[in-house]
């Protein structure tokens, strides 16, 4: 089987796509040589497409693979975009359809899908950045009269905690907003609810469940909050599995899948929460195409299993042919 490891990207993700496909790529030449033949589908900074190095169009990509596993991280690979190219083709892939792609990127959408099922995310307002472009110093002093404080704020549609920032005070705002209106459209303003940040991954017919639930994990960012750097420069503690009680993380794993569920997913997703001492457990997001770097959350929690990278990819390319 000739499976395509698509990576890179025009996103602000474009190194941890590299990471995460080269992951990928390094299982399937290894542990996974006898059963596939690896192909580096790589898209540059601008758009371009390459296969093994040499240029080529999108449309042709169907003739020299039988499916495709997706490690585009960002835009054009988490929301929707990617996903209809190789659903118009009839290429099997990795990873939700573009539907549930595009509402699980979009963060205000997903909000308010889960609302729906009773699944609770902290309060929110949403801005446009053209609206906030024309006035900013008007709208950052409308927000910091209005919104409780501290805010978190960061683009709708984005990941990794690309443009992240957590708002203290009136100087924050308008920095913190620039911020968040580079990468995008929409700006998010949540709510910022302390207590202990944790993370579920749910992969689907894994180990003979409809559903599995990887090990709950524990996320300590010395950073603050976990940001980019936290995430990705080891700037952070994970414990894993978590040292919760077992009605806690039972709770977790439950409302990783109902997420899952709700939001149409496919194949794999991981959900990130934050836990308040009181007021319980809050949805922050849902990543419908988790990392796979080495620092990444969803190879730790594989690993506390008895599992590994070439495990997961493995049964991600079965699901995708199926």
């Amino acid at each position: 089987m000739r499976i395509g490891v698509v990576r890179g990207g025009p996103s602000s993700e474009y190194d941890v796509s590299l990471q995460t496909g080269a992951g990928v790529l390094a299982a399937l030449r290894g542990k996974l040589a006898d059963r596939y033949q690896a192909r580096d589908i790589f898209i540059d900074k601008k758009g371009n497409w390459h296969i093994d190095g040499l240029p080529v169009e999108p449309h042709d990509i169907g003739h020299r693979i039988d499916a495709v596993f997706n490690a585009l991280h960002g835009n054009f690979g988490e929301d929707g975009k990617i996903q209809s190219i190789f659903e118009a083709h009839g290429i099997p892939f990795t990873g939700s359809g573009s539907l549930a792609s595009a509402v699980g990127m979009n963060k205000i959408l997903s909000k308010k899908a889960l609302a729906s099922q009773g699944i609770k995310s902290p309060y929110f307002k949403e801005l446009s950045s053209e609206e906030f472009r024309k006035e900013p110093k008007v709208v950052s002093l409308m927000l910091f009269n209005s919104f409780i404080m501290p805010a978190v704020v960061k683009p709708a549609a984005s990941g990794s905690s690309v443009g992240v920032s957590i708002v203290r005070s009136h100087a924050d705002w308008l920095p913190a907003l620039e911020k968040a209106a580079e990468h995008g459209d929409t700006i998010l303003i949540e709510e910022f609810i302390p207590g202990i940040e944790a993370t579920c991954g749910v992969i689907e017919g894994f180990r003979g469940k409809d559903l599995y639930a990887l090990p709950v994990i524990e996320i300590k960012p010395k950073t603050g909050f976990f940001d980019f750097d936290a995430k990705y420069k080891g700037l952070s503690e994970e414990i894993v599995p978590a040292g919760f009680s077992k009605e806690l993380k039972d709770e977790l794993e439950k409302l990783a899948a109902s997420i899952h569920r709700v939001l149409g997913l496919r194949h794999y997703s991981r959900s990130d929460f934050i836990i308040h001492p009181r007021r319980g457990v809050y949805v922050l997001e849902a990543d419908t195409l988790p990392g796979l770097t080495p620092e990444s959350l969803v190879p730790k929690a594989l690993k506390a299993v008895g599992s590994d990278l070439s495990e997961l990819v493995d049964h991600l390319i079965r699901l995708a042919l199926e």
